[in-house]
């Protein structure tokens, strides 16, 4: 377990955070005091950030839709 001041968290956040997606646990004081505990991922969940995950893709079929709006905007 790491204990850490706010303010180096602050500074810092993402090396903090990937320490605890590795397993770590990481206190963060403030004025001498415990405010919050980043803890490891329980094992129910998916340990791979939502950031690092594939994001949803839509499919359309038929023109694109760039190649739609050109069309509409043709002047006959």
């Amino acid at each position: 377990m790491t204990t850490i001041k706010f303010t180096e968290f602050r500074n810092n956040a993402s090396f903090y955070l990937t320490r605890a997606e590795k397993g770590e646990i990481i206190r963060i004081i403030r004025h001498g005091k415990v405010i919050a505990e980043i803890t490891p991922p329980s094992s129910e969940t998916d340990k791979t950030s939502v950031w690092k995950k594939k994001g949803l893709q839509l499919e359309v079929k038929g023109k694109s839709l760039s190649s739609a709006i050109l069309e509409e905007r043709k002047i006959d």
